[in-house]
């Protein structure tokens, strides 16, 4: 049983959990990743994404801890492509 002071602890503590988000995309090539690379970077973070241009959703995976599916479709389209939650 927890004692009211654990319960405080317990409650304050932030324990972040990562989630993945999966968008459909118009990012076709090597070309393409090539070209949303820095923007993508900037505001997931290198390493944190990829995009499986042999999918023929041309499916971009983003492991991330804060951002929501709106934050990332913003991030594509600032980089000139489409991104759509998947159906």
């Amino acid at each position: 049983m927890f004692t009211e002071s654990s319960k405080r602890t317990l409650h304050n503590k932030k324990i972040p959990v990562m989630k993945t988000i999966e968008l459909k995309t118009n990012i076709m090539c090597g070309s393409c990743i090539a070209k949303v690379t820095p923007v993508l970077n900037e505001t997931i973070g290198e390493n944190n994404w990829k995009v499986d241009t042999s999918n023929p959703k041309k499916v971009l995976s983003v492991k991330t801890e804060n951002l929501n599916e709106q934050d990332v479709i913003k991030a594509v389209e600032k980089a000139g492509y489409k991104a759509e939650i998947l159906s």
